[in-house]
């Protein structure tokens, strides 16, 4: 299998972004709580009064930018992560159940993902949060509360196409109970389309991450998200912009890896697209 550019640009990200995220006792050059006021503001090393031991300058406080950006990897991977895994798994059950056994589990799955919809997710995600509490994986359930309706969906789609196909015909000819054809014929067919929407999941997570660390219903204040660094560097847009520009420019850019990798592994994986 021959994988596209755009799946390898994906790849890549995702591979940066892991790594920032495990490796950012080591790979961060700075704390990213350490204050300095002596060097407070200091744009990036670049720049005609930057330092070169803060390659991407200092906010407010002279914390090393660099050092929260790195950081800030390691809760924006693992809501994408866990919250695209743990909405993926939701999903798939209801939406599998809905499309291959049809009746009333297709129309009370059905109408349960009309009624979810219907609310604005972002609006959604925030008052899920708010009343179970704020902290990592409140967001992750959250995002998995939110997001499992996608995955249902699709997959309910994908499985109705499935179960009029001949090799199921033929697995419960030869007396595969409806079970078992569902779980050892149609659940493979449909995992290269799970694996695509898990990462495309992925990419949607981060920003919903960034939004609820954006109005302070993420982790704690002292631990650096992505969201957090926005929401800071918007008071001092003027003075510092490269504070708002490198957490955009960070997020941005994860979003746009996850996306790529999920085009391009369904690019390389669905037979119909390849061809």
């Amino acid at each position: 299998m021959s994988l596209s550019p755009r799946a390898w640009f994906g790849i890549a990200v995702s591979l940066l972004l892991a790594a920032c995220a495990v490796g950012a006792p080591w790979l961060a050059p700075h704390d990213p709580l350490e204050q300095d006021l002596l060097a407070s503001s200091l744009p990036p090393a670049w720049a005609a009064d930057g330092e070169a031991r803060f390659l991407f300058g200092t906010d407010s406080l002279g914390r090393d930018i660099l050092s929260r950006l790195v950081w800030g990897a390691r809760p924006a991977l693992i809501v994408a992560v866990a919250g695209a895994l743990l909405a993926g798994v939701v999903g798939t059950f209801l939406g599998l159940a809905a499309g291959f056994f049809g009746g009333w589990w297709d129309a009370v799955v059905s109408r349960l993902v009309d009624v979810w919809m219907s609310f604005p997710a972002v609006l959604l995600a925030i008052v899920l949060v708010a009343v179970i509490g704020t902290g990592l994986w409140s967001v992750v359930i959250a995002i998995a509360l939110i997001d499992w309706t996608r995955f249902a969906r699709v997959v309910r789609a994908e499985a109705m196409q499935q179960s009029r196909l001949n090799y199921v015909v033929a697995a419960r000819t030869i007396g595969l109970s409806r079970a078992a054809t569902l779980a050892r014929e149609v659940l493979p067919n449909v995992l290269p389309l799970l694996l695509t929407l898990v990462t495309l999941e992925m990419g949607i997570a981060v920003v919903v991450e960034a939004i609820l660390s954006f109005v302070g219903l993420s982790v704690s204040s002292d631990m650096p998200t992505w969201g957090g660094l926005i929401q800071e560097g918007r008071l001092y847009v003027n003075q510092t912009p490269w504070l708002l520009g490198l957490p955009v420019v960070a997020l941005a850019l994860a979003v746009l890896g996850f996306n790529a990798l999920g085009d391009g592994l369904r690019e390389s994986l669905d037979p119909v697209v390849a061809r």
